[in-house]
């Protein structure tokens, strides 16, 4: 059963009981539920003990890191209560190698300057080139180290004369969001903290692990539970 469980979990199919009772995985919601919460706690620890040992870090001198926030809503479970306005602001920094990507997201309470930087300089290199919109918390970058490239979208996609463009990270955004969808993450602040951490799982080790992320997640189960 856990092993079938885990080959859903990495490969990002949504772990729905209805799936799960179909393909004789479980037959218990309360099961599902605490096998995925401790498949969330898996990935957690696993990215915890990367940022640890300072490996949680993009970008540096002549590459490229993209930046941006967007806004993940917190829904009503089954469509009952009163609607909720609540939202909550994500910060997403975007590195990328080759054909690896590598992204941080963080849940913010505010977008200014002062909430941003600290986040960004924790975890992007000085020296590296940062593209963002014109959103003015950036303005600081230049003199924080940083090269930084602009683009604003209410003109262009692509600035025609930097070729400074948001493209990769409005993709992940679209990726982040429809996981979160898929997994139902968007719940409450802290379930979304959760999934964002295991899309930074996936990305950093899941997919780059020679069996894949089942291979990873196996591996990183030994971890955090050893025999």
């Amino acid at each position: 059963m856990c092993l079938l469980l885990n080959c859903r979990f990495s490969q990002g199919l949504r772990l729905r009981q209805v799936d799960m009772l179909q393909e004789g995985i479980t037959g218990s919601s309360s099961t599902l539920t605490k096998l995925s919460y401790r498949l969330r706690g898996v990935c957690k620890s696993a990215i915890k003990r990367m940022k640890r040992r300072g490996d949680l870090k993009i970008g540096k001198r002549h590459k490229i890191v993209f930046i941006d926030e967007s806004k993940f809503g917190h829904k009503r479970k089954y469509n009952r209560g009163r609607q909720s306005n609540r939202a909550s602001w994500v910060f997403g920094m975007l590195g990328v190698k080759e054909e690896f990507r590598r992204p941080i997201l963080k849940v913010v309470n505010q977008r200014s300057a002062q909430h941003l930087m600290p986040i960004l300089q924790k975890h992007v290199r000085q020296g590296s080139t940062v593209v963002s919109d014109g959103w003015r918390a950036y303005n600081c970058l230049r003199d924080a180290g940083y090269n930084h490239l602009t683009v604003n979208h209410k003109e262009v996609f692509v600035d025609p004369q930097t070729g400074a463009h948001t493209q990769n990270i409005e993709r992940l955004w679209g990726v982040c969001k429809a996981t979160v969808w898929r997994f139902r993450g968007n719940r409450t602040e802290s379930r979304l903290k959760d999934h964002l951490k295991v899309i930074e799982w996936t990305y950093w080790r899941g997919d780059i692990h020679k069996n894949g992320p089942l291979g990873m997640i196996l591996h990183d189960i030994r971890r955090k539970y050893p025999v």
